[in-house]
């Protein structure tokens, strides 16, 4: 028989409607978060629920990844490897979060999104629709990677940025402010993009 990491502590609360148990670790037996069912939780590995934190539906978390705080992960998304999602976090729908990446603050990660690699999303920021974020990327403030967009590399995106379509931002890029960069654009090694700019349709900026 599985080697048993948790067991129910026989609390139970209503989120949403959704019953969800409180954990306990069996080892040493520290109170974890909350889960809807076993399979939210891989009894193998490191991975953790800890905190308020909420996982619910058919989300997986497993590996040594760890869940905290008051996060949410639901819907089918799935958090391994050594991901972090802690703080107000939300990680939904189809999304994964895994790699050493970290999702924190009031970030949204959903949709089918990707996030991996070293990345840290953050502040207020929102990585939806089929993006992928991965690298040593940071993607901040109120800052929107949507579409097929990808930022990669050591690229930061931050303030109110909005990255959709197509778009690529990669190397040692920077895009804050308002900027917008969309369709089928590139920006990449050490460029920024800043302010009010657009940056629309086969456009290459680099330095």
């Amino acid at each position: 028989m599985e080697n048993l990491k948790y067991r129910f502590t026989g609390k139970t609360k209503l989120f949403f409607g959704i019953e969800l148990k409180q954990i306990i670790r069996i080892s040493d037996n520290s109170i974890g978060g909350w889960i809807e069912k076993e399979s939210n939780l891989d009894h193998s590995g490191n991975a953790w629920v800890s905190g308020n934190a909420n996982v619910y539906g058919d989300a997986k978390v497993y590996g040594d990844a760890q869940v905290s705080k008051n996060a949410q992960v639901s819907g089918t998304a799935w958090v391994y490897g050594d991901a972090k999602v802690y703080g107000d976090a939300r990680v939904y729908g189809d999304a994964k979060v895994y790699g050493g990446a970290q999702v924190s603050g009031n970030a949204w990660v959903s949709g089918n999104a990707q996030v991996y690699g070293n990345t840290r999303v953050s502040g207020n920021a929102k990585v939806y629709g089929d993006a992928r974020v991965y690298g040593v990327t940071h993607v901040y403030g109120n800052a929107w990677v949507s579409g097929n967009a990808q930022v990669s590399g050591n690229a930061w995106v931050s303030g109110n940025t909005r990255v959709s379509g197509n778009a690529q931002v990669s190397g040692n890029a920077q895009v804050y402010g308002d900027a917008k960069v969309y369709g089928d654009d590139q920006v990449y090694g050490d460029a920024q993009v800043y302010g009010n700019t657009r940056v629309i349709q086969f456009n290459w900026f680099y330095l």
